[in-house]
């Protein structure tokens, strides 16, 4: 029996290449002096890193604090699967915000001949779809950065 894809969330995706092995890529994902300089900060948007809290194990938590237009924003999760280097899965949500919302980062990252290859899909609750073309280029943006700092 075939089962319906889910009508809870909307999914956005993003893949990109990356010149280097997929251990490299993978732990810039859980390295706080390397979220800084890719995922958040002044190198990425006009934006002040406050904090980056990084707990990377099943259960673990992290709380990654930017200032951003005079704002301060809690960018929180949980992280569910952790399997270095292939796969990467955890909860996405701004404190006091969306923290409770169901919203989860799925990222594969598989070997190429030169490289690596990320997937990266972040499935959003339905009620936040009218956010799905601005968070597919917000990861697109932050995985160029990552890109870059390769």
């Amino acid at each position: 029996m075939k089962v319906p894809p889910s009508t809870d969330t909307v999914d956005v995706s993003v893949q990109r290449v990356f010149p280097v092995p997929a251990e490299r890529v993978f732990d810039a994902w859980l390295t706080p002096r390397l979220l800084g300089q890719w995922m958040f900060g002044p190198g990425v948007r006009d934006e002040k890193v406050l904090r980056l809290d990084v707990d990377p194990r099943v259960g673990g938590r992290f709380s990654m604090l930017v200032e951003r237009g005079g704002q301060r924003i809690d960018h929180v999760g949980e992280y569910l699967v952790i399997d270095r280097p292939h796969r990467l899965s955890f909860t996405w949500g701004i404190a006091g915000e969306s923290d409770q919302d169901g919203s989860r980062v799925d990222i594969v990252i598989a070997p190429t001949p030169m490289g690596c290859e990320l997937r990266l899909t972040h499935a959003l609750p339905r009620a936040w779809a009218d956010y799905a073309d601005r968070t597919q280029q917000g990861w697109a943006h932050m995985l160029g950065a990552l890109h870059a700092l390769f």
